[in-house]
C-alpha cells in the first residue's frame, strides 16, 4: 500500500520551548528560521560551530554544552534531532514520539514525525515545499521547485492577473548599471506591477520587453548631448499618472541618488502629495569597474575611492569639484560622465601632483554585451579616448587599481 503523503501545516512556536539536539551544520541552518519564529530555543550539544556559538553568545538560544540525555525534550513543542550519534538520535526520537513531541531528524526521515520543507519568502509569503513520501525525497528537487515559485513570486511573473498587487504612487527604481540581471528582487517586481514606467535611455532596456501589452512606457529620452525630456516635464508626468490612481515605476539606471537626479524627483512628489518608494540600485561606479576586472579597493594598493561627476570641466565656474585636493589622494578616483572631458580632467589631475603615468581604464557600456575597456595613462587618455571613439555610458577609473587585475577578465 502506497504511503499516506504529509500533511502539511505552519507551526506557530512564538514563546514556545524548542529543542535542537546537535550544533553543526544542520542547525546552523535551521535556527535562524526557528529564531526568527521566536521560539524559545534550547540547544543540547557539547560542540557547536562558530556561528551557532555566535548565536548562544548573543543570546538568541539557550546552549547547555553536553550530550544529549533522557528528558531534554520535557515539555517541547517541536525537537530538532541533528546529533552525530545515531544511538542518541533513535533515543531522543522514542521520547519525542512517547512525549508527542513533532520531531525532525536530519539522519533518518523515516523514523521523523515531522519533515522540514525547502522554504522561501516574498513579501510576506512563505513558500515550503514538500515531497510525498520519505523514500522519495530529493531535497535537490524540492529546493529547485522552491526557488522557482520564489524567483516567479518576486519577479511578478507568477502573479495571478486578478490578483496583481497594485499600489497607485511613483516607485523610484534604481536599474542598476546595464544588464537586466542586476536590477534588485524588488526592482523587478515593481515592474512586474506596474501600469506606467517611465524609463530612461541607461536603465536596463531589455527588461521593458518583457512588460505586459497594456503597461504604457515613457521614454524619458535623457540621451547624453542629444535629445533630453526636462527634469520638469518628467516630474510633471510621474505625478499625472500617479493622481490617475496608476502604479508608476520611475525606472533609472545605477542607483537614482549617485548622479541620478532622484531626489529631485522626490521632493517633486512629496510636494504633490505622492507617496514615492525608492528601490536601491546597483551603482555603475563600483558595478562596472568589477565588471571590467577591476577592484576599486585592494589590500596594499587603495584603501579609499572617490566618485566624482565629470560632466562640468574643471575650469568650469559651475564645477563643485575640488580637483587639486583629488590630485593629492593615493586612492582610486572614479570618474561617470566624464568622457569628453577627460582630457581636461587628466590635464588638471598632472598640473595638481597626480603622476602623469597614473594608469587610467575607460569602461564603455560596462555589464552589457557591448562592454569594452580602453587601457591608457593619464598623460595619454585624453588622445586615447578620441582615437579609440569611447562614447557615454562610461566609466573612467583612474589609479593603481586598473594593473591588479587578471588579464583574463578584462
Amino acid at each position: 500500500m502506497a504511503e499516506n503523503p504529509a500533511y502539511p501545516v505552519g507551526l506557530r512556536l512564538t514563546g514556545r520551548r524548542v529543542v535542537v539536539l546537535g550544533g553543526g551544520q544542520v542547525a546552523q541552518r535551521r535556527l535562524p528560521a526557528l529564531i526568527a519564529a521566536g521560539a524559545d530555543i534550547t540547544l543540547v550539544s557539547p560542540q557547536a560551530t562558530p556561528s551557532v556559538e555566535a548565536m548562544a553568545d548573543a543570546g538568541e538560544i539557550t546552549w547547555e554544552r553536553r550530550p544529549y540525555a533522557d528528558g531534554d525534550l520535557a515539555n517541547a513543542w517541536y525537537a530538532l534531532i541533528a546529533t552525530t550519534d545515531p544511538e542518541a538520535n533513535n533515543r531522543a526520537s522514542t521520547e519525542a514520539e512517547a512525549n508527542r513531541v513533532w520531531c525532525v531528524r536530519s539522519d533518518d526521515a523515516d523514523q521523523a514525525t515531522a519533515w522540514t520543507p525547502a522554504t522561501g519568502h516574498s513579501e510576506g509569503v512563505t513558500v515550503a515545499v514538500l515531497t510525498t513520501n520519505a523514500r522519495g525525497r530529493d531535497p535537490r528537487h524540492t529546493a529547485a521547485i522552491r526557488d522557482a515559485v520564489v524567483e516567479g513570486l518576486r519577479d511578478g511573473t507568477l502573479v495571478a492577473p486578478h490578483h496583481r498587487t497594485r499600489t497607485a504612487g511613483v516607485a523610484l527604481v534604481g536599474g542598476g548599471p546595464g544588464d537586466p540581471d542586476l536590477i534588485t528582487v524588488r526592482g523587478r517586481r515593481l515592474l512586474a506591477e506596474a501600469d506606467v514606467v517611465i524609463a530612461d535611455r541607461l536603465g536596463p532596456r531589455d527588461l521593458l520587453a518583457e512588460l505586459p501589452p497594456h503597461v504604457e512606457v515613457i521614454d524619458a529620452a535623457k540621451i547624453p548631448y542629444g535629445r533630453y525630456m526636462a527634469q520638469e516635464a518628467i516630474n510633471n508626468a510621474l505625478i499625472e499618472h500617479a493622481k490617475q490612481g496608476k502604479s508608476v515605476v520611475r525606472l533609472k539606471g545605477g542607483d537614482p541618488f549617485v548622479y541620478g537626479r532622484g531626489m529631485e524627483e522626490v521632493q517633486a512628489l512629496a510636494e504633490a502629495g505622492i507617496p514615492c518608494t525608492v528601490v536601491p540600485g546597483i551603482s555603475s561606479s563600483i558595478s562596472v569597474p568589477g565588471a571590467a576586472g577591476i577592484p576599486v579597493t585592494h589590500r596594499g594598493v587603495a584603501h579609499e575611492f572617490t566618485v566624482v561627476s565629470g560632466h562640468v570641466a574643471p575650469d568650469d565656474e559651475r564645477s563643485l569639484v575640488d580637483w587639486a585636493s583629488l590630485a593629492k589622494l593615493t586612492g582610486t578616483l572614479v570618474v561617470l560622465m566624464g568622457v569628453d572631458k577627460i582630457g581636461k580632467i587628466a590635464e588638471t589631475l598632472i598640473a595638481h601632483g597626480k603622476p602623469a603615468d597614473t594608469p587610467v581604464a575607460l569602461i564603455q557600456e560596462g555589464t552589457t554585451a557591448a562592454q569594452r575597456r580602453v587601457d591608457a595613462t593619464l598623460a595619454t587618455v585624453g588622445e586615447t579616448a578620441r582615437a579609440e571613439d569611447v562614447k557615454p555610458p562610461s566609466v573612467i577609473v583612474i589609479g593603481e587599481v586598473v594593473t591588479v587585475g587578471p588579464k583574463a577578465l578584462t
